[in-house]
């Protein structure tokens, strides 16, 4: 059963503390650039099929992180519409270089569970 919240600003740090550990939040960073770069691709060579790769490369690396380093569920299985403007946060966050926030909302979002 999904987790539930009262809007996006409490899904937020539970998002964030999905991502908890660094290399997962720079895989989903690499996957959805990556994934943009080849639809940007298939753009351009009208290839339609580059253009479906998007979601296909974004989310086999994000989800990889997930269960291979994160060791956790993809947010996105619960609250589809929610995770990818959190995971839009999230990116803008670490453009701006902002990976050490990322870090500290994750690790107070993970601390109630780590006390209980």
């Amino acid at each position: 059963m999904a987790q539930q919240f009262t809007g996006f600003e409490d899904f937020f740090p539970w998002y964030v503390g999905q991502h908890s550990k660094r290399a997962t939040r720079w895989f989903h960073f690499a996957g959805t650039h990556l994934g943009a770069a080849t639809a940007v691709a298939g753009v351009v060579t009208r290839r339609p099929a580059l253009i479906a790769g998007f979601p296909l490369i974004s989310y086999s690396l994000a989800w990889f992180s997930h269960f291979v380093i994160e060791k956790n569920n993809p947010a996105s299985f619960g609250h589809p519409l929610w995770s990818l403007r959190g995971d839009a946060r999230m990116l803008a966050m670490m453009w701006q270089g902002r990976d050490a926030e990322l870090e500290r909302i994750a690790r107070d979002a993970l601390r109630p569970r780590l006390a209980a």
